[in-house]
Order: structure tokens, then C-alpha cells, then sequence
């Protein structure tokens, strides 16, 4: 409502006031003149700019006769100012004005300025007025006088001998007696027996009174602290006129203050609460409307130290409050009592050091124009005298302080509130919440919050229908759009009275002392009435609104004398030529617009409705507008005053709802007039006969006429609906939203029949529900369930407070006030409500049409938490919990587990038992995530299991996630569980999981594959230093089951069963041919993939089906099989009996394979994994180039992808040259790079690109050789092959044929290979004839093995291999890994045989472990 903006400001008195402090300050009527006393001084302060004008300086004579000055009013026309003293004198001022100069102060402009000196009005405004003041009159009342309050032409004074004096302004009392207050009856109400009680006591008198003229009496506080109601029960005002009622609850009143337009009294106490009365409008009683006071939750420290309370001054538009207290500090309040601003707490107290400030003490106050100023007298309190107290001197004595305010424009055009903005005006600046203009052109395309979804257009929740405006713009950031109010309307129209923002946020338009200006968002430039004199002759009085491109205002103009009606198109100049003026009756007080019809309410208390339709004349475009209705309200409204807003809806009850007529659903089916805080609705009247209506045309319909008044709500401050219509969301757009001050927000919401079916009579169409919100609403997003607000934040600036400077001083005890945007969510509340009035199917229509919501799984979980806090602290037993309805709600949608899990693990534990109880066994909702393949829920749930259950049964199901886990490859997940089962294992079962120690894979790679490995790929090139290149050997073989993965009790059996499933699953991926898994699962895990390949040599790594291993490799790397060129003109091949027709016949296969069909770019992405166990290969391509093959061919040269296009298997990717070993002893094609292309036939450049072509994706390829590269150290030869064939690199085959020439090789692998080979061979005679060109390049080594494999026979048969397989596997492994190489990359990639190319740091590295191996080899056989 109210926000306090930037840094008070102190106005500078004159040089010789710093003896005497202002000690009063009251404004006049229009509060542009105030009034300050000081003890013998009057002075006369202009409001803008704040200078002073004027002091009159008593003689020290009188002033010793009159004593000090108290009190001072001013007269309605503010002609005259009436002063109190302390000796019970009156002294009557006249202000004129000087007659030589007219103006004190006036502004200079540069030469050439563009200000206007000769418009009417214009000096007025601009400069400080020279006023004069003369003593006119003394009346001498002979007792101290105690109150002193203007009333109309008259004067009224209370002293403290108990009397009332009516005095006349011009300082007679006109013969009217002094009325005694011991002579008014007073009663408890206005109906009991004429002869009330009277007050008794001889020393009763009037402590503070304030006239309130719309209950036609006065609020009264007595000096024994009881508090009433004083009104003349005729127009005379005598004695035996007056009755008087008491407020029975309030023994310890101190001050009083009066809102006329809601008919409220706040009455302060000392207590320090402040109590708010109305007189109920049948009995004449005073009924207690509600409380303003702190609590102790929000201010623990103070809420009941301030004292009693001090002053209380209602904002100029009634919507706000300001209340102070004896010890301090300022609290600011809205009408029904939402607390707004406090500074006894927060930065306001405490200095960033957490010292305490002393707050600042108020002895008097007054608002500025409009309340963009609250003046204040101050001293700053000055009991503690410390090391601070030359500085405070400077601002110790009291002065006048200046707050600067921000308001809604709610408070002054209600008609704002079917708008879907929050807008704030200052005195110079209007604040707007529609972020980019540019943006808001579009109307809604999405309904995603941006903060949750940060990217908009790929959001899943959108909604092409609607027509209001994005939640993107609505919310996208946290800063306020701040628009500059052009300072040439400003300076002759200061202040700004009313503004008003369109419907898409992109033109605003405001209204000040004359005329109105506007702005568009789009264009950035103001646009004003290009003849001054125009717009100095109209005031608008009722507000303005947009309708379409039109701006809608009632005004008078002064020329003629007229209440008008004013229409100007926006995209036209700014002139009354291009205006539709309509004449009125009377004065109107409030405007606003539905849809096509304007509805004024005036003076006279009538409501008038228009219709308005866009006329284009020619070239111009003009509205028209014409009366339709008018309907009269003096019946029901005592004052036009008290109507704070007025509205049209499309809401009706269920007398208003027929089936037969659902096409007026969205017509004007009621009005809704916010009277004083009620909230009254007058809806058409549908009872008469309907027939009449088809007979005429549409335009001369005859409306129906409007039934009687309904109240619907009381302590009303705002009330937001939309004549927008949405089917999904009927609910919200068809509810009424209202905001009551501290008793929160309610909601008026339909309830629809389910499946269209007749509703039970019993059961209302609508029902009201309350619920809180943490923010002061300013806006309502119906589709989208949200409140938007704003709220006051505060920035310290201690830095200031230790220098001497007084006005640095005010900064550094002050922090620096802005207003902040906020939102809330309040679906979960009215959810909350239903439920509770077992209206649970109507919760789950309202929630279904939400549920796409972004924030919905949020909205589930506040409502699940709420009521779990509330049911499970409660220390009474509730009746009839709602924890079991809520719970049942949630498994309605599918987020229930998460929301579940989410609301425990932000609980505390102690709660757990009663939130289960409610929702399931949480084992039962760990099977639940399972089956729905949620892991990550699953994984929460097993905290809570961990807490709740024994370690066996945590264990149990943490084995279950973990399994599931690695079949699905959620790699951050497995770890996470290998932690979990570690801790349950050491002991740790009380807390949850600690964060690991061992360092994670990194991101950027992945690379660390095992903690000992013997070549360390865990750092990546850069990070390495230089000497650290050459690569060391380290301890190759794992030195227990488990390695050295665990640092701390290694051996424990926690381990082995962790290692146990560890082998299992890879055990499974051998078995399955699932090698590119396999290679992810070690990567990720640090899983000790050598050591366990050396034991299961012969078990599980072996290859079974070498056809099916090829196959399957194949599929999961992307590689495509080999194909033939088409033409064989000279071709390569030794071999011609594939020349004919091969191509074609391959193709077709491939085309019939499905894999190979795969689109290129869905077949890329090789591992879309969590994150991709080689995923920085590329950026390590150099490193291994450099650190494993020293051969003279290692060089980067990337070639770009070439892709045939007739060939569906050639995926594209950037291969290099030098690994494609593509020299062979004269079987092949020579490649050199220096070879010169141009030279090459076209039959040869075609082969090099079906070479190209036959490669797989760079990233398999190093992945393949990695594997190539492990399981050759591992000694799985069989393994080797496949992926040499793969490769279809001839130096890997060889290479391996090598090996098998050591006898120590086991003679059941050279016969796998054997007749693995024979089967491949047969295999690609039928089916892949690619292939047979490589196979045959290989005959001779195969023919080589055959041989050697009849040899070893014999030893074998001696040595059964099934008895001693663990024994053999660790020599064999050491001695083949011996034998092979130790580059990153495997051996052979440059083309040459494995140890060509060793240096002698390698070789070194052997012979440091042969001592190791020797001592391993004898203690294995023994």
C-alpha cells in the first residue's frame, strides 16, 4: 500500500531556531501551508518546495502572559490559524498575503527555456507564495486548554475543567454556553433509555477528541483513560443534544485519530496497542473492528516495551495509518490492519555490528500532500551519553524530518484492480511491475515461472488462449520498471493524484492538480495537451482508466461549469478536438470499465452505466459513448464519501445462475461497491420475464433491472476479478479475490458440478474461503495462482555514522529504504480449505486444471508441510485430523513420492512417525520408486529408512537402489550408495551419508579410471608437469580383493560386499557383450577392471560367440561394418572374386540391418550416459599421441568427415590420419600424408574414402583402443582380436599372435581364437563380405596359430586348467602386460610391432618389478 523510499530528509530552520525546537506541526486543508510551533513561535512552512515562508515571534512579555505555545489548527479555507498556550488563551492569526512582492521564492530558467511564463495558474504553482501573519484576536478561556479541534466554521475546545467551548472562527462565542461534560448522558448504545449515566467525577475532561464528519460526531479519550462516541443527536449542539456511548473494553486510552471514509476510530493505549472502533450502524454502539499491535514473534525484544502509544495519523486518502509510541519509532499500518512498515526492528534498530540504535522519538506529525510526505518532529533520543554524544549533538535537538513515500495506486484508483500489474506512484516517478515493453507486446504465450524455468520457449506448460499477460514479464526479475513523470507536467501540476497502467503494460497515464499526461513503454516519450490553457481547465475528479487505446476519465471543467465524461484516443495529439465528451449530472467520485462498459458512481449516490464503442470518422478514430442504466443507492449509502471502489463482475450466486442462458456467463451479472470495508453485490435481477429481450435489437435491449443488496464481506480493503473466461481454470477465473487487511485474504469461489450433473440443493454455488499470505497483495495472476506485492527492504550505510556531520549522521542512523517486488503462492491455502470442508472433489478439479503449473509440486508440499507442522505440534489431540485427507489428496498425482520424501527431508525427525502413519511405510514407497525407475526419490526415501528402520533393513534396500543403479548407469548415484553402504558398514548408521573423501571423477573427462592403476589418466595434459610425462610404472596388479579403492579398513567385509556386487554386475556386462557399458561402469566407479579381467580370464572374459562379440560391438560404438567399393577398376585387392556386384549386395544387407538406419545425428551422442566415461578425449587427443607412441607418424592431422552419400552406415566424423594404420606389408594401399593427392587415381581416392567411411566416431575409436589397451594387459586375448577386427587394424592382430608364440599363454584361448576366427570367417563369407579383404590379410598368422596351438596340446593335458585358474592368472597377466607396452594408447597404433618403439625409461621401469613378479610367479605356483 504505503513504502517508505530512500533516506528521511531534514528541512533546515533558520539560524536562530536552534534555541527554540519545533515543538508541533499540523497542515492546513489542502496541505500545501504548514503549521510550526515552537514555544513562543509560529512559523508557516510551504509544503513544495519545503522552505520556510513566514515566523511570528511572540514578545517576551506576552509570551510570559500567554505562556508557551501548545497547540495549533487551522481554519478549512486556511485564512486563519488558531494557537493554544499553556495559560488557556486562543490567539487568532490571519494570514494575507504581502502586498508588494507576491512570491518569496521563484525558479529561474536558463535563456531560451521552453517554460511558458503567461499560462493561467502557472506562477502559483511554481513558486513559494509570500504570506504575511498578524495576531487578530485573544480570548482568554481561563483554564488549561487540553484539545483543540476545527469543525466545519466553528472551533471547538476542550479545557481541563471538563468544559466544551464552541467558538467561532472569527473569536466569538456567539452566546453559546460552554457545554459541561458532566451533563451528556452516555449509555452503551444508542438505544437504551434516553437518561444514560452520566460520567460522575467532578475532574473528568477531554484528554484528545478528533471530529469525524461521516459519523457526525466526536471521538473522544478522557483523562481516566476511557474512550467514546460524543454526537448531537439534532443539528443544534447544546448540551441537552449531545449523547454520548462508551467503548465498554478500553480503560487505558491516550490519543485518538479518525478515518472518515471507512467511518473508523483508532484510539491508542497505553498499553501500547491500538484499538480500532466502528459504530454499528442499527444499535449506535461502538463495536471493536480490530487491533494494531506488535507480536512477539516478529519484534521478541520490544513488542511490549514501546510504551504507551503516542500519536496516530491516517493518510490523507484513509488507507494507511501511522502510529508512534512514547519510547519511539514509527509503525505504519493499512486501513484493516496489515502491518506495512516497522522501525523498532530489522535495520531501523540494529547497526550491522548488531548494536542497538535509539529509535527516533516523534513529538509531532502531520502528512504531506497526497502522503508522499510524512513532516515529523523529532529529537533523537538522547539519554545514553557515550562516545557518540558530540556527534549526536549536531542531531540531538529536535528538527523537522521529511519521509518519502511510494504508494499503490490502488489506494486512489481502485478501478486499477482488475488489472494484472502492480503499480506504484511517487511523488515524481511512477514504479511498474510489466518488466520489458517489447516483450509485453505478445500477449501470454507461456505459463512458466521464470525463476523455475529459466528457459521459456521450451517450457511443456503453455496456453496459446489467453490473452492476459506473461508470467515472464509479470515476474521475470526483481527490479521495479521506473518511469521519470515528465517535469514540465510536474511543475504546474504537482501532485500527482491518480495513475493508471493498460491492460498489456505498455501505456500509463497520470493525473495531477490539472489536466492528465500519459506514456507509452514502447516509444518512451510523454505525451501532454499541446495548449497549456486546455489542461489547465479540467480536474478530474473520479479517477481514469484505459479502455483498449482509449483513456477514460471524469472531470470538471472549469470553464463551463460541468461535470463531464472524457474519452481521448491515446495514438492522437493531445487535444480536446480528438476527445467524445459526455455531460454528467453530477460530481462523479469513482470510475472504472468491464469489458465495453464504463460504470461511474456520483455525488448523489447514483451508479451510472455506459456503454463504449470505437466509432472511426474518416480519418479519425473516436469513441461513443451512451447511457445505459442508472440506478440509485441513496437508500443504502448514508455518505457518497464512504464508497471506496466500484465494480462490474461477471460473478453471480446461485439465484443468479440459469442453465438455460450459459452464453452471459461473461456479461455484467452484477455490481460489487466496497462501502466503508463492506463489501456489498448487487446482481441482476432474473425473476421477471425473459421473453422481452428477442423482440428488440441488441443495442436497445432494455438491461434487467438490479436486486436489492447483499453483504458479502466486511473489513474489505481491495477486490480483484477478471472478465476474463478460461475453461480449464473456471475456479480461479470466476472466483472474486479479497483482501481484508490482517485478517489476510478471501476468496469467493465457485463450486461446478462434477460431469456436468445436477447439483444437490443442498450444497451453495459458492463458497468464502480465508486463508493468510506473508506479502500486503497488490495484483492477483488468476491463471497462474499468485499474489504479487511489494515490500520495503532497508540497506545499512554504517560507514556514515562515525563522521560529525549532522546530515551524515541522519543517513548513517537511518538505513536507506527500497521497495522490493515479491510474489506468492496461495493455491496451497485455498486446497487447504476445501479439504478441510470436505469439499475434497472440488480440490481436485481446482488442482487438476493446475497441475501444469510449474510451481504445482511446490504447492503440494507447502500444503503437506503446513498441515503436518500444525497436526503433529499440536499438544492438544485434534478431533479430526487432516493430515490423512491431505496425504490421500497427494496420491492423486504422481508427484506423490517426491513431495513425500521433499516434506520429510525438510522436517524435522521427530515429526517422521506421524507423517508416515499418515502417507505409508516408507519401505512400501521405496518399492514404489523402484518399480517407477524414480532412483533419485528412491534415495531419499533411504535416508529416512536409514533413520527410521534397523542398519539390516537400510541395508537391504540400499543394496536393491544400488543394483538398480548400475543397470540403468546412474553413475553420481552408485557412488553416492557405495558411501551409504560403507558408513551403515563402519558404524555409521545414526547420521546420513558423510560427503566423500576420495576425490570424484572430474567432470570435464572422467578420466580417473582406477585409484592404482598403472597408468595414471586422471589429470589431463595441462595439469600435468612436464616431468611427470614420461610414464611411470607403478604397482600393476591390486594387492586384495578390493585394491587400495577404500583407504580406511580395507579388509573389512563392508568392502568385500560392496566389491562383491560390484563384480557381479561386471560380470553381467561380459556376459552380455556390453563393453562400452563396462568401460563407463569402471571409469565412474574406479572399478579395478585389470585385476579382475586376470581372474575371470577364462570364466566370464572369455568370448563366446565371436559373431555375435563383432556384432554387438559394432551397435554399441556406432561403427559401421566394412563395405567394398562398387568399382573395382584397379583395385587394391589381391583378391577378385569380390570385385562383381559386392557393393551393391553389402548395402542392401546394412539397409536391412535396423541399427544402421539410425539417423546420423540420433547416432552420434555415443554415450548418453550421466556423463561420458571418455568425454574430454579430445582435449587429450595430444597427450596421448605424445606420452605413448614415439614412432615418426604422430602427428594431428584431422581429416574432415567425408560422408557417401549412398551409403546409409558412413557416420561422419573428423578421424585422424595416422590412426587409421593403414600400412600393411603390400596388402594394402600405401598412405603417406606427403603423398600428393592430385596424383592419386580416382579409383584409389575413392577407396580412401570408403575407408573413411568404414571409420566409427572419433570418440568410439579411443575408446575402443582404451579397451583394446586394458585387455591386453589384462592377458583376454580373445577380446583383443574382436576389437582388432573391428579396428580392422592388422598390426593389433599381429601383435597378438605374437603373444600367443609365449608358451605362457593358456592353450584354451589360442583355441577360442582359433575357432572364434573360423566362425568370423564363415560369418562374413555369407553375410558381411567387407570383412573377407581384412581376414585375408590375416590368413597367415591364423594359419601361424593353428600350428601352435597342435603344439601346446600336449603340455596342457598335463596341467587341467579348471584346478589352478586363479593361480595362473597373476604371473600370465604380468608377464603379457610385460611384453606389451605401457602407452596410454594401445601399442601398435603407429603401425609397428609392440616393442619397437619402447625407450629406455620404459625398459627401466620393467626391470625395476622383476624382482616383484619373480617373488609372485614362485609363491603362486608353490
Amino acid at each position: 500500500m504505503y513504502f517508505l523510499s530512500g533516506w528521511p530528509k531534514r528541512l533546515r530552520c533558520p539560524a536562530g531556531g536552534a534555541a527554540e525546537p519545533p515543538v508541533h506541526i499540523q497542515a492546513d486543508s489542502q496541505r500545501a501551508l504548514f503549521a510550526v510551533l515552537a514555544p513562543a513561535r509560529l512559523s508557516i512552512w510551504y509544503s513544495r518546495p519545503s522552505v520556510l515562508i513566514v515566523t511570528y515571534k511572540e514578545l517576551t512579555k506576552s509570551s510570559t502572559q500567554f505562556g508557551s505555545y501548545k497547540q495549533v489548527e487551522w481554519r478549512p479555507d486556511s485564512t486563519m490559524i488558531a494557537v493554544s498556550t499553556a495559560n488557556g488563551y486562543i490567539l487568532f492569526f490571519h494570514i494575507t498575503s504581502t502586498r508588494g512582492e507576491k512570491y518569496l521564492y521563484e525558479p529561474i530558467y536558463p535563456k531560451g527555456s521552453p517554460q511558458v511564463k503567461g499560462t493561467p495558474h502557472f506562477k502559483e504553482e511554481q513558486y513559494a507564495p509570500s504570506l504575511h501573519l498578524e495576531m487578530k484576536k485573544v480570548l482568554d478561556l481561563q483554564a488549561p486548554i487540553i484539545s483543540l479541534q476545527s469543525m466545519l466554521e466553528d472551533l471547538l475546545v476542550a479545557t481541563s475543567d471538563g468544559l466544551l467551548h464552541l467558538i467561532h472562527w472569527e473569536g466569538m462565542t456567539n452566546g453559546r454556553k460552554a457545554i459541561n461534560l458532566c451533563t451528556v448522558p452516555f449509555s452503551v448504545d444508542l438505544q437504551s433509555s434516553r437518561a444514560g449515566s452520566f460520567l460522575g467525577f467532578e475532574d473528568v475532561h477531554i484528554k484528545d477528541m478528533e471530529y469525524c464528519a461521516t459519523l457526525d460526531g466526536f471521538a473522544v479519550v478522557f483523562n481516566d483513560g476511557r474512550v467514546g462516541f460524543i454526537t448531537p443527536m439534532s443539528s443544534r449542539f447544546t448540551a441537552e443534544q449531545l449523547r454520548g456511548v462508551w467503548a465498554q473494553d478500553v480503560v487505558d486510552g491516550t490519543c485518538v485519530a479518525v478515518n472518515n471514509k471507512y467511518r473508523l476510530m483508532a484510539f491508542g493505549c497505553a498499553s501500547g496497542s491500538v484499538q480500532v472502533y466502528t459504530i454499528d450502524n442499527t444499535t449506535g454502539a461502538m463495536q471493536l473492528s480490530h487491533k494494531l499491535e506488535l507480536t512477539p514473534k516478529q519484534y521478541p525484544d520490544i513488542w511490549n516495551k514501546t510504551g504507551a502509544v503516542k500519536l496516530i495519523k491516517w493518510s490523507p486518502d484513509n488507507s494507511v495509518v501511522m502510529v508512534t509510541w512514547e519510547c519511539g519509532g514509527l509503525s505504519l499500518w493499512s486501513v484493516f490492519g496489515a502491518q506495512l512498515i516497522c522501525t523498532l526492528g530489522g535495520d531501523f534498530a540494529y547497526r550491522s555490528d548488531g548494536t542497538k540504535k535509539e529509535p527516533l522519538k516523534i513529538s509531532s506529525m502531520s502528512w504531506g500532500a497526497e502522503g508522499y510526505h510524512l513532516w515529523v518532529i523529532s529529537g533523537f533520543g538522547s539519554q545514553n551519553a557515550d562516545v557518540e554524544s558530540d556527534i549526536k549533538s549536531s542531531a540531538n535537538q529536535p528538527g523537522i524530518l521529511q519521509f518519502q513515500f511510494i504508494k499503490s495506486a490502488l489506494t486512489v484508483n481502485p478501478c486499477m484492480s482488475n488489472q494484472e500489474q502492480v503499480l506504484l506512484q511517487g511523488e515524481d516517478r511512477l514504479y511498474l511491475n510489466c518488466g520489458d515493453a517489447s516483450q509485453a507486446q505478445n500477449p501470454r504465450k507461456s505459463s512458466a515461472h521464470s525463476e523455475h524455468k529459466p528457459i521459456r520457449e521450451k517450457s511443456p506448460f503453455s496456453d496459446g488462449s489467453l490473452d492476459s499477460q506473461g508470467l515472464s514479464t509479470l515476474l521475470g526479475h526483481r527490479h521495479w520498471h521506473v518511469v521519470q513523470i515528465s517535469s514540465t507536467y510536474l511543475e504546474s501540476n504537482w501532485p500527482i493524484r491518480f495513475s493508471a497502467i493498460d491492460k498489456l503494460g505498455q501505456n500509463v497515464a497520470v493525473v495531477g492538480k490539472f489536466g492528465f499526461a500519459h506514456y507509452s513503454l514502447l516509444t518512451k516519450k510523454w505525451k501532454l495537451f499541446g495548449n497549456i490553457t486546455q489542461e489547465q481547465n479540467m480536474i478530474v475528479t473520479g479517477g481514469l482508466a484505459w479502455w483498449n487505446d482509449f483513456i477514460v476519465l471524469a472531470c470538471y471543467n472549469l470553464n463551463d461549469h460541468q461535470e463531464e465524461l472524457r474519452v481521448y484516443l491515446r495514438t492522437s495529439n493531445l487535444d480536446n478536438a480528438f476527445a467524445h465528451v459526455t455531460k454528467v449530472q453530477a460530481e462523479t467520485l469513482l470510475l472504472s470499465v468491464f469489458r465495453d462498459m464504463v460504470i461511474l458512481f456520483r455525488a448523489d449516490c447514483s451508479i451510472c452505466l455506459y456503454s463504449i464503442e470505437r466509432k472511426t470518422d474518416g480519418p479519425n478514430t473516436t469513441a461513443s459513448i451512451q447511457v445505459l442504466q442508472e440506478v440509485s443507492m441513496s437508500r443504502y449509502i448514508p455518505h457518497p464519501f464512504l464508497v471506496v471502489s466500484v465494480t462490474l463482475t461477471s460473478v453471480r450466486t446461485e439465484t443468479g445462475i440459469t442453465l438455460k442462458m450459459p452464453h452471459q456467463a461473461c456479461d455484467a451479472e452484477s455490481i460489487m461497491l466496497n462501502l466503508a470495508g463492506q463489501l456489498i453485490m448487487m446482481q441482476r435481477d432474473r425473476s421477471g420475464p425473459q421473453i422481452r429481450e428477442k423482440d428488440n435489437s441488441p443495442n436497445q435491449r432494455k438491461l434487467l433491472p438490479f436486486c436489492p443488496p447483499i453483504v458479502l464481506a466486511q473489513s474489505v480493503e481491495n477486490v480483484w476479478t477478471t472478465c476474463r473466461a478460461n475453461k480449464q481454470k473456471r475456479h480461479l477465473l470466476e472466483a472474486l479475490w479479497l483482501s481484508c487487511g490482517g485478517a489476510g485474504m478471501k476468496v469467493w469461489l465457485p463450486l461446478f458440478p462434477r460431469d456436468h450433473r445436477k447439483p444437490h440443493s443442498f450444497l451453495s454455488r459458492r463458497i468464502m474461503l480465508p486463508f493468510h499470505i506473508n506479502i500486503y497483495p497488490l495484483a492477483v495472476l488468476f491463471e497462474d495462482a499468485l499474489v504479487l506485492g511489494a515490500v520495503n527492504d532497508t540497506l545499512l550505510y554504517d560507514c556514515l555514522y562515525t563522521r560529525g556531520n549532522a546530515k551524515e549522521q541522519l543517513e548513517g542512523l537511518f538505513p536507506f529504504c527500497v521497495v522490493e517486488r515479491t510474489s506468492q503462492i496461495y493455491l496451497h491455502h485455498i486446497l487447504r480449505q476445501l479439504l478441510v470442508r470436505n469439499l475434497g472433489e472440488q480440490a481436485l478439479l481446482l488442482a487438476q486444471s493446475c497441475a501444469a503449473l510449474p510451481y504445482f509440486p511446490h504447492v503440494l508440499e507447502l500444503m503437506l508441510h503446513e498441515v503436518l507442522e500444525e497436526e503433529a505440534t499440536s499438544r492438544e489431540p485434534i478431533p479430526d485430523p487432516l493430515l490423512p485427507t491431505v496425504a490421500k489428496f497427494i496420491t492423486e498425482f504422481p508427484l506423490f513420492l517426491q513431495t513425500v520424501v521433499h516434506c520429510a527431508r525438510k522436517t524435522e525427525y521427530a515429526l517422521w512417525n506421524y507423517l508416515f502413519a499418515a502417507v505409508g511405510n516408507p519401505k512400501d514407497l521405496f518399492e514404489e520408486c523402484l518399480m517407477a525407475q524414480d532412483l533419485d526419490t528412491a534415495a531419499s526415501y533411504l535416508i529416512i529408512l536409514q533413520n527410521m528402520e534397523v542398519p539390516a533393513v537400510s541395508r537391504q534396500h540400499a543394496t536393491l537402489l544400488f543394483n538398480t543403479a548400475l543397470e540403468q548407469g546412474k553413475w553420481d548415484l552408485c557412488r553416492h550408495m557405495i558411501r551409504f553402504l560403507k558408513a551403515i558398514g563402519s558404524g555409521e548408521s545414526e547420521t546420513p551419508p558423510p560427503t566423500p573423501t576420495t576425490q570424484e571423477p572430474s567432470s570435464s573427462g572422467g578420466f580417473e579410471f582406477f585409484r592404482n592403476r598403472s597408468i595414471s589418466l586422471s589429470q589431463s595434459a595441462e595439469t600435468l608437469p612436464a616431468s611427470k610425462l614420461n610414464l611411470q610404472k607403478t604397482l600393476s596388479m591390486p594387492s586384495g580383493p578390493s585394491g587400495k579403492r577404500w583407504s580406511k579398513d580395507s579388509d573389512s567385509a563392508e568392502n568385500m560386499y560392496i566389491d562383491m556386487m560390484l563384480w557381479r554386475h561386471a560380470r553381467r556386462l561380459l556376459e552380455e557383450v556390453r563393453l562400452k557399458d563396462l568401460g563407463c561402469f569402471a571409469a565412474q566407479l574406479g572399478f579395478e577392471l585389470i585385476g579382475w579381467l586376470c581372474k575371470e580370464r577364462t570364466r566370464a572374459a572369455r568370448v563366446e560367440d565371436f559373431v555375435i562379440a563383432l556384432k554387438r560391438l559394432h551397435k554399441d560404438f556406432l561403427w559401421p561394418f566394412p563395405v567394398i567399393p562398387i568399382s573395382s577398376i584397379s583395385s587394391p585387392f589381391k583378391n577378385g572374386k569380390y570385385r562383381i556386384g559386392g557393393g551393391e549386395q553389402l548395402l542392401k544387407s546394412q539397409s536391412a540391418d535396423p541399427f544402421l538406419n539410425l539417423e546420423t545425428d540420433t547416432a552420434v551422442p555415443s554415450a548418453p550416459r550421466s556423463q561420458s566415461w571418455l568425454g574430454s578425449i579430445g582435449s587429450t587427443h595430444q597427450e596421448i599421441d605424445t606420452t605413448s607412441s614415439h614412432g615418426p607418424q604422430t602427428h594431428d592431422a584431422f581429416l574432415s568427415p567425408l560422408l557417401n552419400k549412398g551409403d546409409e552406415c558412413s557416420i561422419g566424423s573428423a578421424t585422424d590420419l595416422t590412426e587409421t594404420s593403414s600400412m600393411v606389408d603390400g596388402d594394402w594401399m600405401m598412405v603417406d600424408e606427403n603423398f600428393s593427392t592430385l596424383s592419386l587415381t580416382q579409383s584409389e581416392l575413392e577407396h580412401i574414402s570408403m575407408e573413411l567411411a568404414s571409420k566409427g566416431p572419433h570418440k568410439s575409436q579411443v575408446q575402443l583402443r582404451y579397451l583394446l589397451h586394458i585387455f591386453m594387459e589384462a592377458g583376454c586375448l580373445d577380446w583383443c582380436i574382436v576389437i582388432g577386427l573391428i579396428l580392422r587394424e592388422p598390426s593389433i592382430i599381429n601383435q597378438v599372435f605374437g603373444l600367443t608364440q609365449s608358451s605362457e599363454v593358456d592353450g584354451e584361448i589360442l583355441q577360442n581364437i582359433k575357432t572364434g576366427l573360423h566362425a568370423i570367417d564363415r560369418w562374413a563369407s555369407t553375410d558381411c563380405p567387407g570383412y573377407k579383404p581384412f581376414l585375408n590379410i590375416i590368413k597367415p598368422q591364423l594359419q601361424r596359430l593353428s600350428d601352435i596351438t597342435e603344439e601346446q596340446i600336449q603340455p596342457e593335458a598335463f596341467q587341467p586348467a579348471s584346478k589352478v585358474p586363479e593361480q595362473t592368472a597373476s604371473p600370465r597377466a604380468e608377464e603379457s602386460r610385460s611384453s606389451v607396452g605401457h602407452g596410454s594408447s594401445p601399442p601398435g597404433e603407429a603401425g609397428n610391432t609392440s616393442a619397437a618403439n619402447w625407450n629406455e625409461g620404459t625398459m627401466a621401469g620393467t626391470q625395476d618389478e622383476e624382482p616383484f613378479q619373480d617373488g609372485t610367479y614362485d609363491c603362486l605356483i608353490s
